[in-house]
């Protein structure tokens, strides 16, 4: 038969607490917690992408589509936050159209946004054509199209700017 060792009776009443050895074997929780990582790796639903509808016309060379001078509200952006904008086209080579008053102001409540809201009171069937300096940053690009979201403008069109658009600006903004 088994028998059980015990020490012989001590002097002191005291019971001594054994130490045991004790050896935790981890592989059975790693491998949980491989498993709860695989589980929702796989279950969850990742961030859709957002993006900005933008529908471009046709290029038609037979058929421009030119913009009537009194619908047309020209905005161009330039460096450092700055944006300018004016009224009318901007036809240096026509005589009998006067140059139209470049306007400087930035993306603030009330810069570009009351501009658009403002000129939209006085003309209904406002166009406006927005243009980037090529030393204008993306950030501003997407701030103006922003811009055209939140005022509800129902025709804008990204364009070039051209040399006449640049005669306007001020010289630190020509390149």
């Amino acid at each position: 038969m088994a028998s059980l060792n015990q020490p012989a009776a001590r002097a002191s009443k005291k019971p001594r607490a054994r130490k045991l050895n004790l050896r935790l074997d981890m592989t059975p929780m790693v491998d949980l917690a491989f498993l709860l990582l695989t589980f929702f790796m796989l279950t969850t639903t990742f961030a859709k992408p957002r993006v900005m509808q933008l529908q471009m016309p046709v290029h038609d060379p037979e058929h421009p589509s030119d913009v009537m001078e009194r619908r047309a509200m020209t905005v161009i952006v330039g460096r450092q936050h700055r944006v300018f904008y004016y009224f009318g086209l901007s036809r240096p080579t026509d005589p009998s159209v006067p140059v139209p008053t470049l306007h400087t102001t930035d993306f603030s409540a009330h810069g570009l946004r009351q501009a658009l809201l403002l000129a939209r009171q006085h003309q209904p069937e406002l166009v406006v054509l927005l243009k980037a300096n090529p030393a204008a940053s993306y950030q501003d690009m997407v701030n103006l199209l922003d811009e055209m979201t939140l005022t509800n403008q129902p025709k804008y069109a990204l364009t070039v700017l051209t040399a006449a658009d640049r005669a306007l600006l001020p010289p630190a903004e020509r390149f």
